[in-house]
């Protein structure tokens, strides 16, 4: 491990999946804001819908998504019938039937939906929105719950892709993290969705959980190789337990030491790149000829709250609750607590809770923090004249930037600044050095590695 790596690794930063990043939003953002970006959308402008279905049949002690256990289907079916409504509400308010190119079912798990009741919530979509000739319709899974009658209404509707929480196949980790999920579990459900159509399929693998090592994680890289999914990521483990409470199941003492963390990101990595895969950004790997790993080498990847995507469009519409959605104005996020979310939507309001306007130099600190996260690289001269400022608009960050490139982290020189290979999986720590939101601010993020 380097001198650098052993500095910076437990730096407190944020992902970066937008900026500002979410904690810095405004509580009690006015509705009628939001109203007015959406007014104002670009009706030929292709948007992306993202939806969220909060509910899980089954608890894992590692996961720190905005969840709610599903023991009976009633709940679920009544949330169902809010999200309708909000498309509704969404689709009043917008200037037109708004084309759709990327559509994204999260959670939770999305799939914990009765088959029919998201077929009618496509069809909704549909009948209120344009998908356009091609669109990705995609959809999260879990295979420990995944019903035969699901998969195929799937196809039937025409999801192009499936995401699968992998995390890792050792036993003594699953157990840990309360995920038992066999290979052969996670390969049938691959199958079956291959069956009907849905032939790009995502592996999600998880880095710094309970009891794992490098060599678990590299077996389970292989083991994921010879199944074939068209996109890996390889997330590190945030251990939060001060915002999910379930994550105290997880004995603080079991961790891995950041050092640990650090070589098994390398060695997952490694394998990964040796069976063929494109490295991404700082945690994602594609087959050649994936859409991503096409957006890669173009220079045309981006970043947003589903990870790297090659959706270029500006307008993301979160829907459900705690969704997080961005027009070209600012960023919404929706009320996180379901049954607030829903009383909202049942009064006819967009059930927005808080926001964020562009303003002063957003948008041009996003366009680098996203282009250090997407291309290891950022020319911050010619940045600064995209977005119409001074050649020395980051005159406050010089200092910050000399010193990691005294420390090996990047390079630096007339305005162009580019991670070295040693300092790539600390992207997020040099992306840090560019947000003024963090500064100052008492907010706890997960780790940098």
């Amino acid at each position: 491990m380097t001198s650098a790596l052993e500095k910076y690794a437990t730096s407190s930063v944020p992902r970066y999946t937008s900026y500002p990043t979410a904690p810095h939003f405004v509580s009690e953002f006015p509705e009628s804001v939001y109203r007015g970006w959406l007014a104002q959308l670009d009706q030929d402008e292709p948007i992306s819908l993202y939806l969220h279905v909060p509910f899980c049949k089954q608890m894992c002690w590692y996961c720190g998504c905005n969840m709610k256990l599903a023991a009976r289907y009633e709940p679920v079916a009544t949330y169902f019938k809010h999200l309708l409504d909000e498309v509704e509400l969404l689709a009043d308010a917008m200037p037109a039937r708004m084309p759709v190119a990327h559509l994204h079912f999260g959670g939770g798990t999305p799939t914990v939906l009765d088959p029919d009741d998201l077929a009618t919530l496509m069809a909704v979509i549909a009948d209120r929105f344009r998908l356009v000739e091609n669109a990705e319709l995609a959809i999260e899974s879990d295979p420990r719950t995944l019903t035969d009658a699901m998969v195929e209404k799937i196809g039937a509707i025409g999801f192009t892709r499936a995401s699968f929480g992998v995390q890792e196949f050792d036993p003594k980790v699953q157990k840990a993290i309360n995920r038992i999920q066999p290979p052969d579990m996670v390969e049938n459900a691959m199958d079956r969705f291959r069956s009907v159509g849905v032939n790009k399929l995502n592996f999600d693998l998880i880095y710094g959980l309970p009891y794992q090592t490098a060599e678990d994680l590299r077996r389970t890289v292989e083991q994921c190789i010879e199944m074939k999914p068209d996109r890996v990521a390889l997330f590190g483990y945030a251990h939060v337990p001060w915002v999910a409470s379930n994550q105290k199941m997880i004995p603080t003492e079991a961790l891995p030491t950041p050092v640990q963390r650090a070589e098994q990101a390398r060695a997952a990595a490694d394998a990964l790149v040796k069976g063929g895969y494109v490295r991404i950004g700082i945690d994602h790997f594609a087959l050649p000829g994936d859409t991503l790993a096409e957006a890669a080498k173009n220079g045309a990847l981006h970043r947003n709250f589903q990870g790297y995507t090659p959706d270029a469009s500006p307008t993301l519409i979160g829907i459900g609750a705690t969704s997080i959605g961005r027009t070209p104005s600012g960023y919404v996020q929706n009320i996180s607590e379901t049954g607030a979310y829903m009383r909202a939507v049942a009064a006819g309001k967009l059930p927005v809770a808080r926001g964020h306007a562009f303003k002063d130099q957003d948008e041009l600190r996003a366009h680098v923090i996203e282009r250090i996260m997407c291309d290891g690289k950022v020319d911050l001269t010619a940045a600064g004249r995209q977005f119409g400022v001074a050649d020395d608009w980051y005159a406050n960050e010089r200092e910050a930037i000399e010193q990691l490139q005294t420390d090996g982290v990047i390079t630096y020189g007339n305005g162009q600044l580019a991670l070295t290979a040693a300092g790539q999986p600390l992207a997020r720590v040099v992306a840090a050095v560019f947000d003024t939101y963090l500064r100052n601010s008492s907010v706890r993020h997960s780790i940098a590695v």
